[in-house]
């Protein structure tokens, strides 16, 4: 994690936004009560006065003036209150009921579809043209869209799918191999009427050596998003000749358009049904919700399709009920992320050592390309143009703008905050209620997962996806685009999800010398209901991400 002492308070342009906020929160309460005693001090003058008055008149008239004195107090005292205490109420208290809900009725439109069968294309041969083995690199996310990408293929190419292997990174450090992450039994079922799949080659070809043969793929042979064509042109001839392709660091390999619509549907299939979680992932997840809420799992369909038989779990069950409703915020304010970005975050020379240091041990490639590029950009700019990751006081305001309640509960993914506690001391005064994996279990609960980066991932996809709502500050992250589209799913109009515009925030932000709370608000607002809108997926976009397509779901009016 480094050193937290470079982290100990606010970049200077966001303190006057921190004190601001906390102020506000802060004063919620105490504003109405001076406002009351306000009212009570006018009021008590005031009758004394009309006493005193009718007091010299005489006795006859002291029991009416006392009577219009009460009447008055009592119009006092509301009157004051509501010039003060009413606008806190207003801007900060009160929460708006939509912010649990999908603002955009027509997204309860779009119902799933994927998983009827592939209707096979019945031009395609029927003999099997080899076997295709698939070493997926990254972490569950990244492995997570190799395969479904390794399927999709394999019925472009009419081959038999090998269960992809997961390669050990250096970076994520994590041995776990499909099964154990997925239920591979139901994963072949699910799948068998649309491709041929099977645990490894048969025995006469394990011992071929498939680079010296030539049929070896890399990332040099095929680029990014590559098309059907590509794979019929590069992949195709090897398969036929040698009977087997090994596709090597498997990744972002293969493109969303143009693509036939029954391979592009039997993306969507593997995504959303066919890829299960493993059992213990599953029952650790559903005591992770249950805990959060305190009470038993709900049964949505998203529900259903993570936690598998363990929705029905009440074993955890408590009679008092804590948080009806919970947030998921996918922080990515980790240190890899926060040294690639090569953005500032006022720690000054201290962290721009230990960045760089981390650069260098982590990114020599990132860092040749970068001495190659004539053009450098420095942070201030990078920071300007939106492309540095938010830092936990930047997420909070925005929820604040938001006008999520100080009360509310906060699951926060992933772990390792750069900069430690000191780095989230501005969240949490805001937000309190902040929980993670490691606060809501056990240390033997979380022991069989603690070494295994990718199960521990699995664990945040699962209570991410099922929460009331789900916020990022980094569209790019790959958890969270698949979180995002399982909501989008098998969520209908029940599962937000929260998405900011980095460049418009970084411009709203910029401004946070001058705007006042109330502009602020609005504009946050406006950022995030045009993120929300439910449109149907662009060309080129990924399904995982965006689904709303005719391939994956169908929509009913």
């Amino acid at each position: 994690m480094g050193k937290q002492g470079s982290h100990k308070s606010l970049r200077p342009e966001f303190q006057g936004w921190h004190s601001k906020t906390l102020l506000l929160h802060g004063l919620k309460s105490d504003s109405s009560k001076c406002s009351y005693c306000r009212g009570l001090n006018v009021g008590k003058k005031h009758i004394r006065a009309i006493v005193v008055m009718f007091g010299l008149l005489g006795c006859l008239f002291l029991l009416d003036s006392l009577v219009i004195s009460y009447f008055e107090f009592t119009n006092l005292q509301p009157s004051a209150a509501s010039n003060s205490s009413s606008v806190f109420q207003k801007e900060f208290k009160q929460e708006s009921s939509n912010l649990w809900v999908e603002p955009f009725r027509q997204a309860s439109l779009w119902k799933p579809c994927a998983e009827r069968k592939v209707q096979t294309n019945p031009r395609k041969p029927v003999q099997n043209n080899g076997y295709i083995l698939v070493s997926a690199n990254g972490g569950l996310n990244q492995q997570r869209v190799a395969t479904c990408n390794a399927v999709a293929v394999a019925s472009l190419l009419n081959a038999t799918l090998v269960i992809p292997k997961f390669l050990y990174s250096n970076v994520w450090k994590d041995p776990s191999q499909f099964g154990d992450i997925y239920q591979e039994e139901y994963f072949m079922n699910i799948l068998k009427d649309d491709i041929k799949l099977e645990k490894e080659l048969p025995p006469h070809m394990k011992s071929l050596d498939v680079e010296a043969i030539g049929s070896q793929i890399t990332d040099a042979d095929l680029g990014k998003e590559a098309t059907p064509a590509n794979y019929i042109k590069v992949v195709l001839p090897l398969l036929l000749k040698n009977g087997v392709v090994h596709f090597l660091g498997y990744g972002n390999r293969l493109g969303f358009d143009p693509m036939p619509s029954d391979i592009q549907r039997l993306r969507c299939k593997c995504n959303f049904h066919a890829l299960k979680f493993v059992p213990k992932i599953q029952q650790i997840g559903s005591l992770l919700i249950q805990r959060i809420r305190k009470y038993g799992a709900r049964h949505s369909m998203l529900d259903t399709q993570l936690l598998g038989k363990f929705i029905h779990n009440n074993e955890y069950h408590e009679a008092k009920r804590g948080s009806e409703k919970y947030l998921a915020l996918h922080l990515r304010f980790e240190i890899d992320m926060v040294a690639y970005s090569l953005c500032e975050f006022g720690g000054g020379e201290e962290e721009r050592k230990e960045l760089q240091a981390y650069r260098e041990r982590h990114f020599p490639l990132f860092l040749e390309r970068l001495k190659k590029n004539s053009t450098s950009i420095s942070p201030k700019h990078l920071r300007k143009l939106g492309r540095c990751p938010l830092t936990p006081e930047e997420a909070a305001l925005v929820l604040a703008g938001l006008g999520f309640k100080r009360e509310t509960y906060i699951y926060l993914a992933g772990s390792h905050i750069y900069g430690g506690n000191s780095r989230m001391e501005p969240f949490t005064s805001l937000y309190p209620n902040v929980i993670t994996k490691e606060t809501l279990l056990t240390y033997n609960e979380l022991e069989p997962f603690r070494n295994f980066s990718s199960q521990l991932a699995a664990l945040d996809f699962i209570t991410c996806a099922s929460a009331d709502v789900f916020a990022m500050t980094d569209s790019g992250s790959q958890l969270s685009s698949l979180v995002s589209g399982f909501r989008t799913y098998y969520g209908g109009h029940h599962a937000p999800t929260l998405r900011p515009n980095k460049t418009r925030l970084a411009a709203i932000l910029r401004e946070n010398d001058t705007i006042r709370w109330n502009r602020f608000e609005v504009r946050v607002k406006k950022m995030i209901l045009e993120a929300q809108k439910a449109g149907i997926r662009s060309y080129g976009r990924s399904i995982y991400r965006n689904p709303r397509c005719p391939e994956c779901m169908s929509k009913h009016h």
